[in-house]
């Protein structure tokens, strides 16, 4: 083994006891905005131990310059729908007028109101209530991905 290869063996992080190793990273790109940093760094890790890469956004600001930047490549955007500053709804609104093939799954720790479930109604979202389990939100990600390829076929 070569002292590159050596060197990118111990920089892969070694998975807790108990854990699986993580899956193929092949999978697609999300973007994950969410302004509570428990909530957006437990999503993420759980996210990324299943094999996507995730970009992660506190704020509209943050995940507008993610997805100005690495757009083309994200297929899903998970947001809140409470944010300080612009809300989930209309920021999913905002990046979807430019990308119709991004998919959206909304959290949030209040009661689905009617934009959402009408949105989801329409096949166009997707909605998860907080607080989630890894199961949960792994379901309601493969649910959103399946209806974009289902759009790709």
């Amino acid at each position: 083994m070569s002292e590159t290869q050596t060197a990118l063996a111990q920089s892969i992080p070694t998975p807790p006891l108990g854990m699986r190793a993580p899956k193929s990273r092949a999978l697609p790109v999300i973007l994950l905005l969410e302004d509570e940093e428990l909530v957006r760094e437990a999503a993420a890790d759980i996210l990324e131990f299943e094999g996507y890469r995730v970009f992660r956004a506190r704020n509209a600001y943050e995940a507008r310059t993610a997805f100005h930047r690495y757009g083309e490549i994200v297929q899903l955007l998970i947001t809140d729908v409470v944010l300080p500053g612009q809300n989930g709804l209309d920021f999913a609104r905002e990046l979807r007028s430019g990308c119709q093939r991004l998919r959206v799954l909304f959290i949030s720790g209040f009661a689905e109101n009617t934009w959402t479930r009408r949105q989801h109604t329409a096949g166009e979202t997707h909605y998860l209530a907080k607080p989630f389990s890894a199961e949960s939100l792994m379901r309601a990600v493969r649910t959103a991905l399946l209806d974009l390829e289902e759009i790709a076929i």
